[in-house]
């Protein structure tokens, strides 16, 4: 029988089950419904150990659902792991789809949808230490409504 590390953390393999749910991972709500703005997200954290000084987080995003646009001063690396769907990462709107590899730099707001029909599975590296997401307030929405492909895309739950 292997024995759990000081840290918690179970050594070996985590068997994937099914597209997107590993063995002894627990899925989770992405965020508290009345903190921020999103719809059908799901979160789930794979590692956490102290020792990685970061965490390997794996979200989905199912058909007709999208996360909260935010920014922050930490960056994201991302990995799209299943679906289709787009990021908008400051001004630009990308179609990602897997295998595809998202930067998101500090301080820019960026948003994940998934694509009619589908959803949109990624995973994503953050510092373990890290500022708390900022929300767009009425003088930054504005900023991004200047550009019209950015305001038709994103959603705040702000009409």
């Amino acid at each position: 029988m292997a024995d759990e590390t000081a840290d918690n953390e179970a050594p070996g393999v985590r068997k994937q089950r099914a597209p997107g749910r590993w063995d002894g991972v627990e899925v989770m709500q992405y965020k508290q419904a009345d903190t921020a703005p999103f719809r059908a997200v799901t979160r789930q954290l794979l590692f956490a150990d102290p020792q990685l000084a970061c965490e390997w987080r794996y979200f989905e995003v199912d058909e007709g659902g999208y996360s909260t646009l935010e920014r922050h001063a930490h960056v994201h690396a991302v990995m799209i792991h299943r679906g289709r769907g787009q990021c908008l990462v400051g001004d630009t709107i990308s179609d990602v789809s897997a295998g595809d590899l998202v930067f998101i730099p500090p301080m820019s707001w960026h948003q994940f949808r998934a694509n009619a029909g589908d959803c949109l599975g990624f995973l994503c590296v953050v510092n373990a230490a890290r500022d708390r997401p900022q929300l767009p307030g009425p003088d930054d929405l504005a900023a991004l409504r200047t550009n019209a492909a950015v305001a038709a895309f994103i959603r705040t739950g702000q009409g």
